[in-house]
């Protein structure tokens, strides 16, 4: 099929098209995810830099923050480690060594001043803490021994996104501690602790006894709209190389 547009011969073949605009629509889409991840990145920054300038709270206090509002929030306090409850996160990989995050639940330890306030007075909220990372033994049926210990100081960001790809049973129970699990599940946790647990988790950053290397951000959104520039950019080649493959001899005037 021949058509005249724009002082031109278009040769249009309807199978080319269909393909170059599914073709297109892809890339776009591809685009615009980016272009949205990086909003959420920047939002979650700004977020996390809010909660820095507020300074940091106890775990306590958590409960009185709104949900919508609590991801990125700062926390330092004294805590007692609900032992034997240890849970290792499997397949983190940290520089291209397989290991297991450290994840313990932990309860403030309260002075006299917070003990007698009136917010207080029910037992002190329960949260799990990443502590970081640990190295895998060579025997995928050995686990690596972890010392933790009894009091310790927490100092970290609290996030509430935590749940990742869930591949076959979360937790391997074997009837003793530590466990092995593939994402973490704080409903799944409180059945341990026969006590509820905040729905988030607390990324230890200073003086763990594990390495560690959790960052909030990983990509800066500055490189998702590299990428989204980059698939906008594929995008308008494939119109251009359409249009120039359909394109034929111009019209001549008298």
């Amino acid at each position: 099929m021949t058509i005249i547009a724009f002082n031109r011969y278009w040769v249009v073949r309807w199978p080319w098209v269909l393909v170059n605009l599914l073709v297109v629509g892809l890339l776009l889409g591809l685009c615009f995810w980016q272009l949205s991840r990086a909003t959420e990145k920047s939002q979650t920054l700004a977020r996390i830099a809010d909660w820095q300038q507020q300074g940091a709270i106890g775990s306590a206090q958590l409960s009185q923050i709104h949900a919508n509002a609590i991801d990125g929030v700062q926390l330092d306090f004294n805590a007692r480690w609900l032992s034997p409850n240890i849970w290792l996160w499997d397949n983190q990989i940290v520089n291209g060594r397989f290991g297991y995050d450290v994840i313990i639940a932990v309860e403030e330890i309260m002075d006299r001043n917070q003990v007698d306030n009136s917010i207080q007075k029910e037992s002190p909220a329960v949260v799990l803490v990443n502590l970081g990372w640990l190295a895998a033994p060579l025997a995928r049926d050995q686990l690596p021994a972890v010392d933790i210990p009894a009091e310790l100081r927490v100092q970290g960001i609290y996030r509430t996104r935590i749940k990742g790809l869930l591949l076959g049973a979360n937790v391997e129970d074997e009837g003793s501690w530590p466990m092995r699990i593939q994402q973490l599940d704080t409903l799944a946790f409180s059945n341990y602790l026969q006590r509820p647990l905040h729905s988030g988790v607390i990324y230890q950053q200073k003086d763990s006894p594990f390495l560690v290397h959790y960052r909030p951000v990983i990509l800066p959104p500055e490189r998702h709209r590299a990428y989204a520039l980059q698939w906008g950019l594929l995008a308008l080649a494939v119109i251009v190389i359409a249009l120039a493959a359909s394109a034929r001899k111009e019209l001549l005037h008298d």
